[in-house]
């Protein structure tokens, strides 16, 4: 498998790949696995309005964090197309850098592994990365990425797999902080008074 290295660019920008076997760099297709545009906070009516509106990272950062089992199911009344595989699903070793204080120096803050799959859907790639070692949730994804960039299929996968995982990232994310927020102390400094 391929050595492959993140580099996360001041805490959740865009993300860097390097592949050590061609030594070459480019940018990668995906933002920071943690990073949803702005818009994508919207309220849930106005959700397939901001889709619109984002670029191709947005969908993709979308199919990475979902699971396989996602996948299969919101994909499984689509007819998904017979694809050529550009590059086999292949697990890859990942460095994960950060910066101190969020602005400081780089270091390197751990290894985590990345799965990573290329198709061609006529004259269009489909590309995906994702953590882990899902092999087969990587090829869904990379079609999807595929039949995201058809304007005839655009809007069904968007409306059948995008925005329903896109909604159910989004509620996770809102359970989480509530249940944070409810563990949240607040302390305060009592000043002794004088005689």
């Amino acid at each position: 498998s391929s050595a492959i290295r993140f580099q996360a660019v001041d805490g959740c920008g865009e993300v860097g790949i390097f592949d050590e076997t061609s030594r070459s760099s480019s940018k990668c297709h995906s933002t920071c696995l943690d990073k949803l545009h702005d818009n994508w906070m919207a309220p849930v009516d106005d959700f397939q309005t901001s889709f619109a509106q984002t670029d191709r990272a947005g969908w993709m950062a979308v199919l990475a964090r979902a699971a396989r089992e996602e996948l299969q199911y919101l994909t499984r009344g689509l007819d998904l197309p017979q694809v050529e595989i550009v590059k086999a699903p292949e697990c890859g070793s990942l460095m994960i850098e950060a910066r101190a204080g969020g602005g400081g120096r780089r270091f390197n803050a751990g290894e985590a592994t990345v799965t990573r799959c290329v198709v061609r859907d006529g004259e269009r790639l489909g590309y995906s990365y994702s953590l882990g070692r899902d092999k087969e949730k990587a090829r869904l994804a990379a079609i999807l990425d595929a039949m995201l960039q058809s304007a005839s299929r655009h809007h069904i996968v968007m409306e059948a797999v995008v925005a329903p995982l896109a909604k159910a990232q989004h509620d996770r994310r809102a359970h989480a902080s509530r249940q944070a927020a409810a563990t949240k102390v607040e302390f305060f400094t009592m000043v002794r008074g004088e005689g």
